[in-house]
């Protein structure tokens, strides 16, 4: 079963295990084969591709709640936006 996960700030998301239901492979997500999506990123089983999580990519609302609630890699991004040259 693929676990979509909606809040991008939570913690411990990377280091979660999980287990392919197709082959029994188990380990977490920096183990995976990602996939990047403008909305989404996707990680799949690097065994037998089989796609274990679905990541939601946070919206600039999501990532300024996350930076005021003193999420540290909010932080960061808010930090990347604003150097990033105005159209």
């Amino acid at each position: 079963m693929t676990t979509t996960l909606t809040d991008y700030y939570q913690p411990g998301w990377r280091e979660h295990h999980h287990t392919c239901p197709a082959c029994g492979w188990q380990g977490n997500s920096r183990q995976m084969e990602m996939e990047l999506h403008d909305e989404q990123s996707e990680y799949a089983c690097p065994q037998c591709e089989f796609p274990l999580l679905v990541v939601l990519h946070p919206d600039l609302a999501q990532v300024r709640a996350a930076a005021a609630a003193g999420n540290a890699e909010a932080v960061e991004q808010l930090a990347i936006l604003a150097s990033a040259p105005s159209p």
